[in-house]
């Protein structure tokens, strides 16, 4: 069989971060073949965008050292990092809808080590639900706000809080949301200064910039 995957084994001495399986178009049998080198060599690593059906095809002995979680997509496979005690990040949604994504970014911080609040259908619809936070939000580091729709929430919560504020639009809502391009082009073109701003969906990619900030806020 040819080598169809070389891991990268020190990313995490070299950027901070360690390598996750993006496991979405990649077939069973190579996802299979990759977690079985890393049992092999008593690897850990975070698995994303790893779908049911997929976890459910692959060899019980390998399904049985992920901790899988269906509602974001992501996988432990191998042991965890101890859980900082502190909790720096807050994840705040816009709707329930919007979960997924910020289960995503969740998940991601925990396999980091790193612990973070959820504040769950906070959106613009009902203002005073964002209001009544605000105090508890202006407390963390670092929030990450998950919204889609008009993507209202990031110009809201960046307006609220001092801390760094990474937005991440996602695909929730009818026609003119356009599977997340309006809320992406809410957060980039948003006048709230200094917004960070993910791809759509990507709660991934929002805890790694998140972890980024972490590692210079905890000196380490």
């Amino acid at each position: 069989m040819s080598n169809i995957y070389t891991p990268d084994l020190k990313r995490a001495e070299r950027i901070g971060l360690e390598e996750a399986i993006f496991c979405e178009g990649k077939s069973s049998t190579d996802l299979q073949k990759i977690l079985s080198d890393y049992l092999r060599d008593k690897v850990s690593c975070l698995l994303t965008r790893l779908s049911a059906p997929k976890f459910e095809s692959l060899p019980e002995m390998i399904r049985e050292k992920i901790d899988f979680d269906p509602f974001s997509r992501t996988g432990f496979f191998g042991d965890l990092q101890p859980i900082k005690k502190e909790k720096l990040v807050a994840i705040v949604t816009a709707g329930t809808s919007d979960i997924g994504v910020a289960k995503e970014a969740a998940r991601t911080l925990r396999h980091a080590g790193e612990g973070s609040d959820e504040y769950d259908d906070l959106g613009v619809a009902g203002l005073w639900r964002i209001l009544e936070k605000e105090k508890d939000l202006q407390q963390y580091p670092v929030v990450i706000v998950v919204a889609g729709m008009d993507g209202a929430l990031f110009g809201v919560v960046g307006g609220l809080v001092a801390s760094p504020v990474i937005a991440v639009p996602t695909s929730v809502g009818y026609g003119a949301a356009n599977h997340g391009q309006t809320a992406l082009a809410v957060a980039l073109a948003n006048c709230a200064p200094g917004l960070m701003v993910t791809n759509i969906d990507n709660g991934y990619g929002a805890a790694c910039a998140a972890l980024r900030m972490l590692r210079t806020i905890r000196g380490s």
